[in-house]
Formats: C-alpha cells, structure tokens, sequence
C-alpha cells in the first residue's frame, strides 16, 4: 500500500471540499428560508417603534453566551438597549424555566440558544400576555412551545438549506433578517469571530457552511478589534490561528463561568469595551478554569472506580458531583472506555446528569426510550442533558443497556486514518498542506495516519508530574520525536504500531513539525 506523501494529503484533503456550495462567504443562504422568520422580524420591529422591553434569555455554556453577546451587540447597533437574563445553571437551571418567567413583567421575550423544550415556561409567558420569539437549534421534541414564531433549522417545516448550525448561529441568521427588515446599517460579517467561538465549542459538524464560515471567522479572530479578543491573542501568540486553539484554549476559558459559577462573566468578557474590563474578567475566568481541571480530575477518578466494564454504556452516579463538569467527564470517560457516557450528581433525591457519546447511536433518541422515568431532557445526537428522581437511576441504567444491546453497529467510532504515513516526508511544507485545509472538527476530522512497526529507541516522562509521554522512534531509518499527553505507561515493546496526527511547534520563532500519540494500538 503506497505511504501517505506530500502530493497524496493534498488530493485527499481537497476532495473533502469540492462539493461545497457555500464556499464563500457571498454564496451562504440567506434567512429567508427560516420558518416563522418573518413574523418574528415585523414582531421585533413593532417592539423597537413602540419602545418595548425587549428580554433577551440565553444559555450559560459558549454558544448560549456567544448568540446573547451577538443579539446585545447587534441591538446596540440599532440604538435598542435590551434586558437579557442568562440563567444560572445551579438557581435557574436550563434555559427559559418558569423561574426565568417570574423575573419578566412584560413587553417581548427573545430565546437564544434554548427555548424549544420550555413549553412549561411558554404557558406561563401566554398567561402573562408576554409575546415569544424562540431561536434555537436543538431537537425538537414532542410537546413544542406555545410561542409567536419558532425559528430552529430542527423543525420539520424548516426549509433552511443547512440543518447543523448552532444557536449562536440562529440567533447572527435571526440579526440579519432584523437588519433587513429595518433597512439598518450593521456588518453582519463583523460578528464573524464570534460565531467562529460558538461553531467550533458547540462542535458543530466542520463542513458546508460552517467550514466556510469559521475559515474566515479564524483570520477575523486574529485581527479582531474586541478587547477580549486582542487580549487573547496576545497570550496565544500565534501568526495563525487553527481550531484547535479555540477549541483547547478559548472555549474552556469561557465555559468555565456557566459551569463553576455564572455565565454573565463571560458575557461581561466578551463585551468588554476596554482594556482593563478585559484584563479583569478573563482573570476571573482563568481561576474558574483552573478549579474546574482540578475538580473534574477528582470526578474522574471517583467515577472510574464505579465503571462496569461489560456493560454497553458508563452509567455511573455520585452525590454532590459538581454540576458544572459532569458533561466534561462523560466526554471523557465516553472517550476512554469507548463507549456512550452518562453521569449523574446527586442533589435531594433528584439525579441530574450529563450524556455524551462519540458513535452513531442518537443519545436523543436512546434516552427518549426511559422518558417515563425522566423528569425532563433536552439535547443533540452526541450530547444530552437529563434529570430523574435518583431512585429510578437502576431502571434507568437497565433501559439504557437493554436499548444498546440491540444495537448492532459500534458503540464508539475508531480513528479513521488517512493511512500509513511516510514519516521522512514530514516537513513544513507538509505542515503547510494540513494547515490550508482548515479548520477541522466533526465530519471533517483532522488528518491521522498509521505509522507501523516504528523501533523505539528511547522514552521519558515530561511534564511537571511526568505525566507526558516523550518516545524517541525511528521509521524506515528516520529518527523522530512523538509525544503522548496524559499518558505515563512505559510499558512499551521494542516495535510499535501508532496512530498520530501531526501538528506545528512554534517555539521562540521557530516553526518545526510535532508528532502527536493519538493511541498507541
């Protein structure tokens, strides 16, 4: 089998995009197309001349802040300032909830990111005469909200070309159609970086128009005017940013206040009008960030130690787990046992939990089949959220297993390798090749490749706790340096079989390739 060169990464990376009908900015469809958007326009436009309250209810995690941070921004443009409530995860729970509607007296109320599981709330807002606008992405349930307009690309009456955006990107669609309505003069493609940030943490599937989409929105993060922005970039110090440094870097700095404390700092951040605001904000967010690595690490390991091995999915519970991170842990766990994950934190006999899974199997779908045990649900095929009483978690957990057992295709998705790699023909110009085809992420998955029977020469643990692996290798005769995080098992044969992608190393000025252990097979 021929190895995998220079000239062969770039057909097969090209390939991946030659069908793409909104490779430019200007060919991207355009919001007439949304269900309901129309009503909900002249609906906003007849707010803004009467002088209404506009209320503005977002989500406390990247998307959810970034399509409130979007709609406040663009309002501000138009000279319309509007109230906005991001609920608080632990006070509010998810989204529009009957408490969010205790806090609106009147005027028009405008979901982002969330609304289409909030038929409860939407009764109560019907009883207030309070009007609802609902733009969200996420699955459409059974009972659906009473509310003036919904626009979600989910519903099946939705003619939008492209069904897999996310909130942020409803709410920028939703702006646009305002703006044309009002004959307003806002430059939609200025809110570009930030849908980049809500694309990439929301993981969106990387092609059609969110391929073309974030590829811009990257070189409009780096240059950026938003303070928060600049103020990022400076501690990034890259010439270019990719994905993964929005995805590794930016995204957890800013979940991190919907997840350890509140949202609204992060919203603070990010419409930070200066220098210092920024500063300030993003040294919160950072501590935030810090205590959430240290207490996700000690779910983790309390999780582990409940794990049953030969069951189909992680099912695993405890009392008090911090509700922040328990959506970081089942990714986790899901990503090294191989298998859907659901976690749960106990809090007054009621069990909150976190679903993730890497796989075709529809975690929407799977846990609709327990929905008589489940006080409420909401979410997308790879991720979900759920609550139950904790005493109906063994049934739960029996359902769950049951379904899977029926389920005849793999229960995690292996790497998919481009194939066996030609490690001497790694240089920056084969660094160049994987960078012009940014950016990557679902359904557009960044090149890995196979390199077979490499000799191992020497190892190190590196790292503060020696937790990194640092394998000195040699291929066909050519000597190479591979590295895998997290990982300190020296337990190695003599000849290895690897699974690596390749990234760039920029230290001090100099530019050279790095060998990344995906899994050593």
């Amino acid at each position: 089998m021929p190895k995998i060169t220079k000239q062969k990464l770039f057909e097969i990376l090209n390939a991946r995009h030659l069908n793409n009908p909104y490779s430019k900015l200007a060919s991207l469809p355009s919001p007439n197309n949304f269900k309901d958007i129309d009503i909900a326009t002249k609906r906003v436009k007849l707010a803004i001349e009467s002088n209404e309250q506009i209320t503005i209810v977002g989500d406390y995690d990247v998307d959810g802040v970034v399509s409130t941070t979007i709609v406040i921004d663009f309002f501000s443009h138009l000279g319309v300032k509007v109230n906005y409530i991001i609920p608080n995860r632990f006070e509010h729970g998810y989204g529009l909830s009957t408490k969010i509607v205790d806090l609106i007296d009147s005027g028009l109320v405008i979901t982002v990111d969330n609304g289409i599981s909030a038929y409860e709330a939407s009764l109560k807002l019907k009883e207030k005469n309070i009007d609802l606008i609902i733009t969200d992405h996420h699955t459409v349930g059974n009972k659906v909200p009473i509310a003036l307009a919904i626009i979600n690309p989910k519903q099946k009456e939705c003619n939008f070309e492209f069904k897999d955006i996310c909130g942020a990107q409803v709410a920028w669609y939703f702006c646009a159609a305002i703006k044309k309505e009002l004959n307003a003069n806002v430059d939609m493609s200025s809110y570009l970086d930030l849908l980049t940030l809500a694309i990439i943490a929301d993981i969106m599937p990387m092609t059609n128009l969110n391929y073309t989409m974030v590829k811009q929105g990257l070189k409009k993060l780096k240059n950026s005017s938003r303070e928060a922005f600049k103020l990022l970039n400076q501690i990034i110090t890259k010439e270019i940013l990719v994905s993964d440094d929005v995805g590794f870097t930016i995204a957890p700095k800013i979940n991190s206040a919907g997840r350890m404390d509140d949202a609204s700092i992060a919203l603070e951040f990010l419409l930070s009008k200066n220098q210092s605001n920024a500063y300030e904000t993003l040294a919160i967010l950072d501590e935030l960030n810090n205590y959430r690595k240290t207490l996700q690490e000690e779910i983790v390991q309390q999780a582990k130690k409940q794990i049953i091995h030969d069951e189909k999915a992680v099912i695993v519970w405890g009392e008090k787990w911090h509700e922040g991170v328990i959506g970081i842990v089942a990714s986790k766990l899901s990503n090294s046992q191989k298998k859907p994950a659901f976690i749960f934190s106990i809090d007054n006999g009621i069990a909150k939990g976190s679903a993730r899974a890497n796989s075709n199997i529809n975690l929407y779908e799977l846990i609709e089949k327990a929905s008589s045990l489940l006080l409420g649900f909401g979410g997308h095929k790879n991720a979900a959220g759920l609550s139950l009483k904790s005493s109906n978690l063994e049934e739960f957990k029996s359902i769950i297993n049951n379904e899977l057992e029926k389920f005849d295709d793999t229960l995690h998705n292996e790497y998919i390798t481009l194939g066996e790699l030609d490690v001497s023909s790694v240089d920056l110009d084969f660094l160049s090749i994987i960078e012009e085809f940014e950016p990557y992420g679902l359904e557009n998955d960044r090149p890995i490749f196979n390199i077979s029977n490499a000799e191992l020469l020497k190892y190190d643990l590196i790292g503060k706790d020696k937790n990194h692996l640092k394998l000195t290798l040699s291929s066909d005769g050519f000597v190479f340096e591979a590295l895998k995080f997290y990982d300190s098992n020296t337990n190695l044969s003599k000849n290895l079989n690897l699974i690596v992608s390749i990234s760039k190393n920029e230290f001090r000025g100099v530019i050279t390739p790095s060998f990344l252990i995906q899994e050593i097979l």
